[in-house]
């Protein structure tokens, strides 16, 4: 079990995602300083993404007791907040400058595997999102992080 401390650990961070649109498969792997922390049984993974030519985005990784995965992601007005349950559709949130776009996550694979000494992890989620019963695409992640 992951000790409940609120002390904040500096981790680095492999991220792979992929993303499927309209047929079209988009890759990208990033290598990037992070910050680890818990709250009581809640987990927090922290860190900033760059992506080239957009605004940077800081990304948080919240995990719940109960395996619930809550990521949220903010870069300028853009503010995302999706969760993820294994095998259940729930709400999510896109905040744009034009207003809130109603959103839902599908998410029929998870697994979250952590440990500590040194404090590491890995956050494997395939999703599908949805807006108005409409599918957006495919998405999968795969971060892994070490103290």
């Amino acid at each position: 079990m992951i000790k409940t401390t609120t002390q904040k650990t500096n981790v680095m961070i492999h991220l792979e995602t992929q993303s499927i649109q309209e047929g079209e498969v988009n890759n990208l792997v990033q290598d990037v300083p992070g910050q680890f922390f818990n709250m009581g049984r809640t987990i927090y993974l922290r860190f900033q993404e760059k992506l080239s030519g957009q605004d940077a985005a800081m990304v948080t990784f919240k995990i719940n007791g109960n395996g619930e995965v809550q990521l949220t992601r903010q870069a300028g007005q853009m503010r995302s907040r999706m969760f993820f349950i294994a095998n259940r559709k729930i709400e999510a949130r896109y905040q744009t400058p034009y207003g809130m776009l109603p959103l839902e996550t599908v998410t029929p694979k998870m697994n979250v595997s952590l440990s500590e000494y040194p404090d590491r992890g890995q956050i494997s989620i395939d999703y599908g999102l949805l807006s108005n019963g409409q599918k957006l695409g495919q998405y999968k992640i795969r971060l892994h992080f070490t103290a």
